[in-house]
């Protein structure tokens, strides 16, 4: 049988100016290498993430991280964001204006002796050696996405958190970028959760998915029989 390796309960009340206030009650266990929430805006995908990265403190959780605890609220468990050995790329990442992105790859692993290297190395998987001298403020968005993913990489993670990172991108480069982020996973299996509410981006990474709405989980499944047999459902959900 697979091993488990994340398994969340969470409740929270989340919601900002830009999308009403719901009330997330759900849990849901991992146990694929790859998997993706899925859903409309507004479902609590990236608060999902957020609470996993240590970034926003659930009012109710417990997250089980391949047998350790991250957080357990009744237990006033918390492990902060340092501690988690977590790659995330987020909605709103940025790099730091006055560092090089050479040096903003190296930020996360900074206490590394071989923090150089590896920073030149997931820029180089990414395309984006060339780029190691520049200024963030002298990059396209393409290029930003790729540095802000080198940046993940770089700290070999022990997981791997994405908020739609090629959404916005034209299909070459997400094409692309996805190549060489199969390319390092094939060499540091790390577990991989992403958010998208791109049907065609569910069935390029053909990973396990769960499908959120409004802060609940409604359905969790191998990507393709998932959104076969519930193809019209979440087209009214992408819809409305």
């Amino acid at each position: 049988m697979p091993e488990t390796l994340l398994a969340l309960r969470l409740r929270h009340h989340f919601g900002d100016r830009s999308q009403p206030a719901a009330d997330m009650d759900l849990h849901f266990s991992l146990m694929q290498p790859w998997s993706v929430l899925f859903g409309p805006s507004g479902a609590g995908k990236s608060t999902v993430l957020r609470a996993l990265a240590g970034l926003l403190k659930p009012q109710a959780a417990r997250i089980i991280f391949r047998g350790t605890c991250w957080t357990d609220t009744a237990a006033g468990i918390f492990v902060p964001p340092h501690r988690r050995g977590i790659g995330y790329v987020g909605q709103r990442s940025v790099l730091f204006p006055h560092l090089s992105v050479l040096e903003n790859v190296r930020f996360g692993v900074r206490n590394a002796q071989d923090g150089m290297q590896r920073s030149r190395e997931a820029l180089e998987l990414l395309h984006a050696g060339h780029l190691a001298m520049r200024r963030p403020q002298e990059l396209s968005g393409g290029e930003t996405q790729r540095v802000l993913l080198a940046r993940a990489l770089a700290p070999a993670p022990k997981l791997l958190l994405l908020d739609e990172p090629f959404t916005g991108l034209e299909m070459p480069l997400q094409a692309a970028l996805l190549q060489s982020l199969r390319a390092w996973l094939a060499e540091h299996p790390t577990p991989v959760l992403s958010v998208t509410h791109d049907v065609s981006e569910v069935f390029a990474l053909d990973a396990e998915v769960i499908v959120m709405q409004a802060g609940r989980v409604t359905v969790q499944g191998e990507a393709r029989e998932v959104l076969a047999a519930q193809r019209e459902q979440m087209l009214q959900l992408l819809r409305g």
